[in-house]
């Protein structure tokens, strides 16, 4: 940065310099008071000589002292030092930079000034009466001007730089210029003059000290040797001399390349080889001529100049305009020609004038092309066959004999075959030494007209010759004759078709079959086209006498030998309309209108609709009148008329039913004593509401048969009763048990008495229940 005078030092030894041209500078007298006014008579004051006049301070700028920076002293003649008078101060920076004493006048700079922020600043003085704060004296305006030090080094405000001078330029060659600003003042002093200088890229480069001007200072530079540079450059005021400020920048110097190198191949002779059976187009292989240049000067341009394959190959350059890409250009046979030679030139297709006497810009290379033999395949007689043969021609025929021979040196026998994707149906065979290719399936022309077989590499077309081998046939077989049909009307043309293609055409022949010949309903006319009529016989016919009729047809072709068919016709009896379009060919079918009308149409929509509607209705309402069957959704329907809370205790337990309830419901008493005391039921037994007619009369099974009819008379009157005695419940009650169902109900539709003498097989634990329907072993008496 350099060594810097002290503000404070600057300050004392400036301010007596300012002072005393403050008080060079003229001023005029100052003025008096006049009678009037030490009479205190007068309110206007009058003009006066002024005692201090003033025109711009003088202050340096960056002063780091700690107490406020003194700037000068404002002074009236009027004051008489008694601090009557106040000295106010307004304009730029007034309180906020400048301050000053009201009573002594002096002026002070209470923040850092610095001029390349602010270079001056207007102030304006006024001196009043600090009683009556009447001004004194017309207010006055005065500069405070920033001075300069230089405290801005020089700045390269685009740097670092980018630059490029072409390769091998002459000394002195102009590469780029650079300037530097400096925010110092450039009027005052030497702070913003600057001076160039190169710190760094000699001796390849130099700096013009004033301009700025980057130069070579080497002649022939490379390149190829060396492509890139870094120079720093120094900018430093005060004209370089010490103690001034320096800032530097980079510039990055390119050298350019320039077609000063001619191109090389790498190799002086190549050595490729291509199979003999290679296509034209095929590509041999590349050369490269090296060069050390880049871009449009290293391009090359590449031709077969000599040897004796300049007619059979060729070199084009590739699309980075580098390679030269040999390629076959005429067919090759190895045993013809197996090698050839190539001299190839490749030389710079862009070339600078000025560096002519420098190089040729080409260079020369030999290529030798070896042919490699391939085992080619049979050459053929023929390039391709064609055959005609008949399609009734028997197995074994000989549809043609190919002949072919070894190309190769070495002349090898040859062997025949059929490709397989060729003769997928195996119509043909071909003997493996002769050639011979003779047929192994009967041939059907209408089914395939050609067959192209491939031998090797060579295709044999073998065409089928039609033989009238099929018979023709009518083409439609259905036709209408309408009821209002008259004599002698033509109903049907009938056409026929044959699949056989005679060299002269079609030619058919049509009659009615010999059981047809006297049909008195229809007559066939033949047209001698190819075509014959199907005309009426007679009038008034009716759907509901015959809807059908068949006609048989005689029909031949005129080739050798002759083909016939037989051919029946359907005739359907039609209602038909003015124009002989038929309407109806069913006796019993109803013929509606040919078209509703829209209305008509949503008429019976709507029926539909109401009709769907209502059946809903029916359906909703037959569901709603099920639901009171079930009273309680929640119930089981397998729950017991008698439920209690607890598990009941099997056959042991005696005490939680009495069966005796069942014989005769109203006569069943509960003794005291064997009454259940834990628990009462939730639901009493129903028997109390049996009529007593029900359970009257008979003894034994009668009243149990009773009870049971009795109760499923109630169940189906009432509504709201589950139907917990339904036969869906009990019907299946012990299914999948050794003892099957037990239950006793269908019993009644049984007119054999049941036996229970195998409950004695079961076991101690159905001992009760062999003992409920006595058939135990002792001779105790049933229970019933």
């Amino acid at each position: 940065m350099g060594d810097r005078l002290h503000l404070p030092a600057v300050a004392s030894a400036v301010l007596p310099v300012a002072l005393c041209i403050l008080t060079l500078l003229p001023h005029s007298l100052v003025g008096r008071p006049t009678e009037e006014e030490n009479a205190g008579s007068s309110a206007l004051l009058q003009r006066v000589k002024r005692g201090w006049v003033w025109n711009q301070f003088f202050v340096l700028e960056e002063y780091t002292g700690l107490e406020p920076l003194y700037i000068g002293k404002l002074h009236s003649d009027m004051d008489k030092g008694d601090g009557s008078i106040k000295y106010i101060l307004t304009g730029e920076g007034a309180g906020s930079t400048f301050t000053i004493d009201d009573s002594t006048g002096d002026i002070h700079a209470i923040q850092r000034l610095d001029r390349e922020v602010k270079a001056q600043y207007v102030l304006r003085a006024q001196a009043r009466n600090r009683m009556t704060d009447r001004p004194l004296e017309p207010e006055s305006e005065f500069i405070v001007k920033i001075q300069d030090i230089n405290d801005n080094e020089p700045k390269f405000l685009d740097g670092p730089y980018q630059a490029s001078v072409p390769e091998m330029s002459k000394i002195g060659t102009s590469v780029i210029q650079l300037t530097a600003t400096d925010a110092d003042d450039p009027t005052y002093g030497n702070s913003a003059r600057v001076v160039y200088s190169i710190l760094e890229g000699q001796p390849y480069f130099s700096v013009d000290a004033k301009t700025g001007v980057v130069r070579v200072s080497l002649a022939d530079m490379d390149r190829e040797t060396r492509e890139n540079y870094t120079v720093v450059i120094q900018a430093k005021d005060m004209g370089g001399q010490l103690g001034g400020l320096a800032g530097t920048t980079t510039v990055n110097i390119t050298l350019g390349d320039i077609n000063d190198n001619p191109p090389m191949f790498d190799q002086r002779l190549y050595q490729m080889s291509i199979p003999e059976s290679a296509p034209v187009g095929s590509v041999v292989g590349r050369i490269w001529a090296k060069d050390r240049d880049i871009g449009v000067n290293a391009e090359m341009k590449y031709s077969i100049v000599d040897g004796d394959g300049r007619d059979t190959f060729d070199i084009s350059t590739d699309p980075t305009n580098m390679f030269g890409i040999i390629m076959v250009k005429k067919p090759l046979d190895f045993e013809t020609k197996p090698s050839y030679t190539l001299k190839v030139e490749g030389a710079n297709t862009h070339v600078d004038p000025a560096s002519r006497h420098r190089a040729p810009f080409k260079d020369i290379t030999i290529v030798h092309v070896s042919v490699e033999d391939v085992d080619e395949p049979p050459l053929f007689d023929l390039p391709a066959y064609y055959v005609e043969l008949s399609e009734d021609a028997e197995i074994g025929t000989v549809v043609k004999t190919v002949s072919a021979r070894d190309p190769d040196a070495a002349n090898n026998t040859v062997r025949y075959s059929i490709e397989t994707s060729s003769n997928l149906d195996k119509y043909f065979y071909i003997e493996l030494t002769s050639g011979t290719l003779m047929t192994v399936r009967s041939l059907d022309r209408e089914e395939i007209s050609w067959h192209n077989i491939t031998i090797a590499s060579v295709s044999v077309a073998v065409k089928i010759l039609d033989v009238n081998d099929n018979s023709p046939s009518l083409r439609y077989l259905e036709t209408y004759v309408c009821e209002n049909a008259k004599t002698g009307q033509l109903i049907q043309t009938v056409t026929a078709v044959d699949p056989d293609e005679p060299l002269g055409g079609h030619h058919f022949y049509y009659s009615l079959a010999p059981e047809a010949a006297n049909n008195p309903n229809f007559t066939l006319r033949d047209n001698q086209d190819n075509t014959a009529w199907i005309l009426t016989r007679r009038g008034g016919w009716s759907q509901h006498d015959q809807s059908v009729f068949y006609l048989p047809i005689f029909i031949s072709d005129g080739e050798q030998p002759v083909q016939t068919s037989t051919s029946t016709v359907t005739i359907r009896v039609c209602s038909c309309d003015q124009e002989g379009n038929a309407m109806s060919c069913n006796a019993e079918a109803y013929s509606l209108p040919a078209s509703l009308s829209r209305g008509a149409l949503i008429a019976i929509l709507a029926c539909i609709l109401v009709l769907l509607v209502m059946i809903l209705l029916m359906l909703s309402l037959r569901t709603h009148r099920k639901k009171p069957y079930l009273c309680d959704e929640e119930e089981n329907v397998h729950e017991n008329i008698v439920r209690y809370d607890d598990e009941g205790g099997g056959e042991e337990d005696t005490e939680a039913f009495d069966i005796a309830a069942m014989w005769n419901p109203r006569e069943a008493h509960h003794p005291l004593g064997k009454m259940r005391q834990d628990m009462l039921p939730e639901i009493e037994s129903l028997s109390r509401y049996v009529p007593q007619a029900c359970v009257m009369g008979g003894g034994g099974d009668s009243n149990v048969h009773g009870y049971v009819l009795a109760k499923l008379l109630e169940a189906d009157m009432d509504p709201c009763a589950p139907p917990y005695d339904s036969l869906q419940t009990y019907a299946y009650e012990g299914e999948g048990s050794v003892a099957e169902s037990l239950s006793s109900l269908q019993s009644g539709t049984s007119n054999t008495d049941h036996e229970y003498d195998y409950l004695n097989d079961w076991g101690p634990r159905f001992k009760k229940l062999a003992e409920m329907y006595g058939v135990l072993e002792t001779n105790s008496s049933p229970m019933w």
